[in-house]
């Protein structure tokens, strides 16, 4: 019996992946990789759905390093899928090589993204892994050059498909005949592709270029202010998100909050003199349901030490003047 590795989004083309290597009898490993803009939660779902081994592995670190300077470059927002899924195929290339698996296989479709799954994309990210020749797509094998997988008999080529471009009528009939229903919608997963989140991003590099990973997590919460180069305001715009943005403050984080009246979470992070402190609060103040003249104590809260200002909201234009 063969042993292969996955990477596996837990998408419908990763789960018939899976599937279809299945009924070839191959061990499977699924794997699924983490950083700031993508989680492992659908590939968990996914592998729990196929009774296959899942694993999550972290790449933050190789991500945010690959991210400062993608040799392949960025799509249309800040996504440098090419180089992306390279370092992925890498990391399961370790795993592969320690643990004994005998190959590498994706759920890609050639020609289902024209910039990231055409013919030379594919190529180039499997030559950019280092693994370029075990590296199986089995979706699409039929009309790509033969693996060493499949030229050693790992694999019957002959019952791999031949699907291409965009459209998932063969994918949805596969799923159908083997049974699978529940499955995540093909939108993607990764915030990087994301217009409104790749502002931010490149609005936060820009003005902090040592940012880490714990900055990175704020840019999917709230509204964001730039008050300063060193100092930002982040402001939740419902009840969920306050929550979300207390568990993501860290020691040394002022928060910011409305005592008396209903009003959102501020998290305040960077070294904030007097003045960008107090208008820090203004800003709180103004999406509060304080009236909009008048003052309003607004409590700030840096570790267990509270200070409270009484501000007068901010101007709305002005406001908007800040907002990323």
């Amino acid at each position: 019996m063969s042993r292969a590795i996955a990477l596996f989004s837990g998408g419908l083309d990763s789960i018939l992946a899976v599937r279809l290597l299945l009924e070839q009898d191959v061990e499977i490993l699924a794997v699924s990789f983490e950083t700031p803009f993508f989680d492992s939660e659908k590939g968990r779902v996914g592998a729990d759905m196929l009774s296959v081994p899942f694993r999550a592995v972290d790449i933050t670190e190789e991500h945010l390093a690959m991210m400062r300077a993608p040799k392949h470059g960025f799509g249309r927002n800040m996504n440098p899928c090419i180089d992306c899924h390279a370092l992925m195929l890498r990391a399961a290339g370790r795993i592969m090589e320690a643990e004994g698996y005998d190959f590498l296989f994706t759920g890609e479709v050639l020609g289902e993204r024209p910039k990231s799954q055409n013919r030379n994309a594919l190529r180039t990210v499997a030559k950019a892994s280092g693994y370029r020749d075990v590296v199986l797509r089995p979706l699409s094998a039929k009309l790509l050059e033969a693996t060493q997988p499949e030229r050693d008999g790992l694999v019957d080529r002959e019952r791999l498909l031949d699907i291409n471009g965009r459209s998932r009528k063969r994918q949805m009939a596969l799923a159908e005949q083997w049974g699978i229903t529940d499955y995540p919608t093909p939108a993607g997963g990764c915030l990087l592709t994301d217009p409104n989140y790749s502002k931010k991003l490149r609005e936060l590099w820009d003005h902090e270029p040592s940012a880490g990973a714990d900055d990175l997590k704020f840019l999917a919460v709230g509204r964001h202010f730039r008050l300063t180069d060193a100092v930002k305001l982040v402001v939740g715009r419902d009840q969920r998100e306050n929550e979300r943005l207390l568990g993501l403050t860290n020691s040394g984080d002022t928060k910011l909050f409305t005592p008396s009246v209903p009003g959102p979470v501020g998290v305040l992070r960077g070294n904030a003199d007097d003045a960008t402190r107090h208008l820090a609060a203004e800003i709180v103040a103004r999406y509060s349901d304080a009236p909009a003249t008048g003052e309003v104590a607004v409590v700030l809260t840096v570790d267990d030490a509270d200070t409270q200002l009484p501000v007068v909201p901010a101007d709305p234009e002005a406001v908007a003047a800040l907002i990323i």
